[in-house]
């Protein structure tokens, strides 16, 4: 069983505005990184967000999703984690961790990572593209425990380091993996990208 969890409690605040709910090919940039989840498939698809959650609620419709939120949007991407990994079922074998910033990222892309995820012997798979690390990263659930209890001020880098020979470098040509919807600039490049 494959659950994914998709970080969307940031404050946005180089864009202006929750860069989350802005739109993208049709659709929302959260709307768009839950689709390609869900079409890996992973489920359960669990977002985490912060209050207020209506907005988020409102951008996904009637999309089958579990929410999580996380009471400290102050904090740092692995509370955001950590609040959705205490509600992962017991049942999941595989992790699918994703900013909810990567309006680009298609399906069948996850597809391929999460089929060579699961021929390897690799704990942990990370989509590199011209020689960068990117997301979204595909963990064994082994490691929820230890990412409950460690890496404070690390998050999930602290994992990659401490268990780099579990890594395994995923190669591809698509630069979605790399997208970083931060600013204005970076939302507008994105999008010129898409329609080209």
């Amino acid at each position: 069983m494959t659950a994914a969890i998709v970080l969307a409690a940031g404050r946005s605040q180089r864009m202006g505005t929750n860069k989350l709910l802005l739109p993208f090919a049709g659709s929302s940039v959260l709307a768009r990184v839950v689709d390609a989840c869900r079409g890996a498939p992973a489920d359960p698809v669990m977002v985490v967000g912060r209050p207020p959650i209506a907005p988020l609620r409102e951008a996904l419709g009637n999309r089958p999703v579990t929410w999580v939120e996380n009471p400290d949007p102050g904090a740092d991407m692995l509370a955001s984690l950590r609040c959705g990994l205490r509600a992962l079922p017991a049942t999941v074998e595989n992790l699918i961790v994703t900013p909810g910033d990567l309006p680009s990222l298609e399906p069948a892309l996850l597809r391929r990572m999460l089929e060579d995820f699961r021929v390897g012997r690799a704990g942990i798979l990370v989509p590199v593209h011209g020689g960068r690390r990117g997301h979204p990263v595909i963990l064994a659930a082994r490691y929820r425990e230890e990412l409950l209890r460690a890496y404070d001020g690390m998050g999930l880098r602290g994992l990659l380091h401490a268990h780099a020979a579990e890594i395994t470098e995923w190669g591809t040509d698509d630069p979605a993996v790399l997208e970083d919807l931060d600013t204005p600039a970076d939302y507008a490049l994105a999008r010129g990208r898409w329609r080209g």
